[in-house]
């Protein structure tokens, strides 16, 4: 796709380290220059919308059908900001992380976000909205936001309008929309059909996680009923119990404490952000707790930590901490498994069976909110062999999903070079390393086309629409 571009003629010194030289017919202007911000009140009645890192601005209503995010519609919306087509928003508190974009849509935005209008019609607004997504921009916001600790960080309006932006002219930026739109859309659509094949993938180590802890490996093994409907029938040699009986001492919540250090010799602060899809902890969002603080919440290895509320309710993790001192925090429960009774990594897996999942969509029937508690969890059923039948089933489940296991890895590795590829050449482009104006003009008439990605659990989209800090519904 790249190997055809060329830079352009001539360059010069941007006078920015966060852009380096740009085409020596751009210039680079503070935004005050090139924005203004909008603070249009007193329009509760228009759509809600949100600020996404992973998806730009979306309504409100799209992202509650796609997560668990809160719903806002009933807060008192006097205070929400206009946003108009063509507007540039950001969260004040986010637009480090990338939660700034250029709307297609008509709404209102919560108090805690930024509004941005482009003073001249002839500016390209999809243009700054690429720029403004890069990791280059990313920095330079961070560099001029302010706050005690990472999570507080805030780029105020009078700090954004002093970074400087390139403003190419009109051709220029109307170039790189379309070469860039086209390029993410066939790099996104790359990514999407990798991510259905995972899905399968996964479906099928499902399936067979949930037939070996439910039934065991003899299939001609006499079963009997256990009584409960969404686990159905299980080997008549099995006992089915309680989690409070197969854990030794109680179901416990985390610390209900901040996670504002990330001092490396404290003990590692376990939330439900640092855990990736396969459970190994991220490297990147290390926090931790001074150790008065955590002593009385350290997990030990073969812990079974349940998310109770969120975008990953009922999910496990199960907790490695061989060579990592670390406790958690108060959206998780510990259960600490009786290992006389069950193995740590086989209840782990029963807890990724598709009777779980039975499990937790019964549990949410009855509920208005999804949020499994401790009582709820203490409850859930367990079907139980003895051990050495346990020991066999993992080893068997071991063995049978190990190529699942290794064509996922595979996927996701090409997911990454994608997405890695995807954020480089948005970076070279809208910075002008690369002349796509030749590229734009051969392309085939297609509609704009927006990211095809969406926020998923194993790539959390966690600062969407925070909760607002009193501090912070004062702009």
């Amino acid at each position: 796709m790249t190997d055809s571009l060329q830079p352009y003629p001539a360059y010069k010194d941007s006078g920015q380290p966060w852009l380096g030289s740009v085409p020596r017919h751009w210039p680079v202007l503070p935004n005050r220059a090139i924005f203004d911000e909008v603070k249009d009140r007193e329009h509760p009645d228009e759509e809600m919308l949100s600020v996404t890192i992973t998806r730009g601005i979306v309504s409100q209503e799209t992202l509650l059908a796609d997560s668990s995010k809160k719903d806002s519609s009933n807060l008192n919306k006097s205070a929400y900001k206009l946003v108009q087509p063509r507007d540039i928003a950001y969260n004040k508190m986010r637009a480090w992380q990338g939660a700034i974009a250029a709307s297609d849509l008509r709404g209102i935005i919560s108090p805690a976000y930024v509004v941005m209008r482009l003073r001249e019609d002839a500016n390209v607004p999809r243009y700054f909205h690429h720029l403004y997504r890069t990791p280059l921009f990313a920095k330079e916001a961070e560099r001029w936001s302010y706050g005690i600790t990472s999570d507080m960080w805030s780029l105020r309006p009078e700090h954004f309008k002093v970074i400087y932006t390139p403003l190419p002219p009109p051709y220029d930026p109307a170039a790189i929309v379309r070469f860039l739109d086209h390029a993410h859309g066939r790099i996104d659509r790359a990514i999407r059909a990798k991510r259905k094949i995972i899905a399968l993938l996964n479906e099928q180590k499902q399936a067979i996680i949930h037939r070996a802890v439910t039934r065991g490996l003899d299939p001609n093994v006499s079963l009997k009923p256990s009584g409960i409907p969404w686990l159905g029938d299980i080997p008549a040699h099995w006992e089915v119990r309680r989690l409070r009986f197969c854990i030794r001492g109680k179901l416990t919540y985390g610390a209900n404490a901040a996670a504002e250090f990330d001092n490396p010799i404290w003990p590692r602060y376990l939330r439900i952000t640092d855990f990736n899809g396969d459970g190994s902890l991220r490297p990147d969002t290390f926090r931790s707790l001074p150790p008065e603080v955590a002593k009385d919440y350290l997990v030990e290895d073969g812990d079974i930590l349940f998310a109770r509320s969120g975008a990953t309710v009922g999910k496990a993790f199960l907790v490695r901490t061989n060579t990592v001192e670390a406790c958690y925090a108060g959206y998780l429960i510990r259960a600490r498994p009786n290992t006389s009774i069950v193995i740590p990594e086989y209840l782990f897996s029963f807890t990724q069976s598709t009777a779980f999942l039975r499990w937790k969509d019964s549990i949410f029937i009855k509920a208005t909110i999804q949020n499994i508690g401790a009582d709820k969890y203490a409850n859930l059923a367990v079907p139980t062999p003895s051990i050495d039948e346990q020991q066999a089933v993992l080893a068997y489940i071991e063995t049978a999903i190990a190529p699942l296991r290794t064509a996922i890895t595979n996927l996701q590795r090409a997911m990454a070079l994608l997405r890695e590829y995807r954020t480089r050449l948005s970076a070279d482009v809208v910075t002008g390393k690369l002349d796509v104006r030749a590229a734009a003009a051969s392309l085939p008439a297609t509609e704009p086309v927006a990211s095809v990605l969406s926020v998923s659990p194993d790539e959390p989209d966690a600062a969407d629409d925070p909760a607002l800090e009193p501090e912070e519904a004062e702009a």
